[in-house]
């Protein structure tokens, strides 16, 4: 995604802080679909591409509607300044961020309004509604506020996690001749690679978060739900055989010397560096990975993508708008977004900004464009099945850090985990 790093979607994906607010604060302000003007917080800068899209999509709703938009773009920073601006009572009437920061900032305490009414509103000039352009799969995969509502975000574009590798790299294409579909395929192509010279993985070794991503979708692939994993509070969990697997699986990568040597003892973005110029072949991490490389990789570069073996639900991160429940001009709102998710907005959106937009008859630029096929072909989940509470630095990363460097075992993992986890949640109360 450009005009971004990975490190704007690990804020992203960090535990929000909620702001308290009154119990007047849980009704909803009275609002005019007459209104004049909206005021909109965007989390983008305006020099971005997303930005530029933003703003060219409103000067046009301006001119379509005579409904002037107030666009305030306060970058990622929105994220602290929406709890307080509730709780103050001067709420914009839009704003857009992650998914799981909507939630946690505003949707978690019913501060977010209801937006399914918008999803049967027409898209401007198309004859579709919204629910008919915004697959229903992107909602669904939401956690729902108190009262049950899912539908508190109007998602614009979709990140996802997968395995990035250059598809015209000839250790690769002899390596590889079609998409493992085993972990035990996956370790030959990986034993392919290494004969070849090449090391399997790349990984930045203090990034438990991104490093993890591949420990996340082993457990997907056997069946387990991370988030109810780690939100057990007995530990029992852990001792479902499928998770040790899954950990085997990671400490077969590391002792196999299947990770590009020197990973643990660099710093970002060395190892990233090293990939884009073709000393490694697979990169799990998110599809803003071509625009954080895209001025370092050869001219000859071609970006290929794929899920880990036997993963059937890609990870979905989604990035979209909300309403305040306190917003003033609410209905005019609605219409913005209507008329934002127009295929042309988007298409403007996806080719300046390098981004997958959750329209699946937007093309996704040439090089997300395997990712874009597995997010329109199969279910999706959350990343870490949703999984962002202070049990992820306090208990998982750490123990995790440990399995990755080859200082424990997958059964210690699995023993330190289950240990951790208990003693984490009787602090919780």
């Amino acid at each position: 995604m450009a005009g971004t790093r990975r490190t704007r979607i690990l804020l992203a994906l960090a535990t929000a802080t909620v702001i308290t607010v009154g119990a007047s604060a849980c009704s909803s302000t009275s609002s005019s679909s007459s209104a004049d003007s909206i005021t909109y917080w965007s989390m983008w800068r305006a020099d971005e591409p997303q930005g530029k899209a933003v703003k060219a999509a409103a000067d046009q709703f301006t001119a379509s509607t005579g409904i002037k938009v107030n666009l305030e773009f306060i970058g990622r920073d929105v994220r602290t300044k929406i709890g307080p601006a509730i709780a103050a009572n001067q709420a914009p009437d839009l704003w857009d961020q992650g998914s799981d920061v909507i939630y946690g900032q505003t949707a978690s305490a019913g501060q977010a309004l209801d937006l399914t009414p918008v999803l049967s509103m027409k898209v401007p000039g198309e004859g579709k509604t919204v629910g008919d352009v915004v697959p229903a799969k992107y909602l669904k995969a939401l956690p729902k506020d108190p009262s049950g509502v899912q539908n508190y975000v109007i998602p614009y574009i979709v990140d996802s996690a997968e395995l990035f590798y250059n598809a015209a790299d000839p250790d690769i294409q002899a390596a590889m001749k079609t998409p493992p579909t085993t972990w035990a395929d996956f370790i030959k192509v990986c034993d392919a690679l290494k004969a070849r010279n090449k090391p399997c993985l790349a990984s930045e070794g203090e990034d438990a978060w991104t490093n993890g991503l591949q420990f996340d979708y082993q457990l997907s692939a056997l069946g387990v739900n991370f988030a109810d994993l780690t939100n057990d509070k007995t530990g029992a969990a852990w001792d479902n055989s499928a998770v040790l697997q899954a950990a085997q699986e990671t400490e077969q990568l590391v002792k196999g010397g299947y990770i590009v040597p020197g990973y643990d003892a660099t710093k970002a973005p060395a190892q990233e560096t090293a990939w884009a110029s073709g000393k490694d072949a697979f990169w799990m991490t998110g599809s803003w990975a071509t625009s954080e490389t895209a001025k370092e990789v050869a001219s000859t570069w071609k970006y290929g993508a794929m899920l880990p073996p036997g993963v059937t639900a890609p990870d979905s991160m989604t990035f979209g708008f909300s309403i305040p429940k306190r917003a003033k001009n609410s209905k005019a709102a609605e219409e913005f977004i209507a008329y934002f998710l127009q295929k042309k907005n988007l298409t403007n959106l996806a080719s300046t900004s390098d981004s997958i937009t959750t329209r699946a008859d937007v093309p996704a630029p040439a090089d997300l464009a395997d990712v874009q096929k597995s997010l329109d072909a199969n279910a999706v989940r959350l990343t870490y099945d949703g999984q962002a509470g202070s049990v992820m630095d306090k208990v998982f990363s750490p123990n995790f850090l440990d399995l990755w460097h080859g200082k424990i075992t997958a059964a210690q993992f699995v023993a330190k985990m289950k240990s951790g986890q208990i003693a984490f949640w009787k602090t919780q109360g």
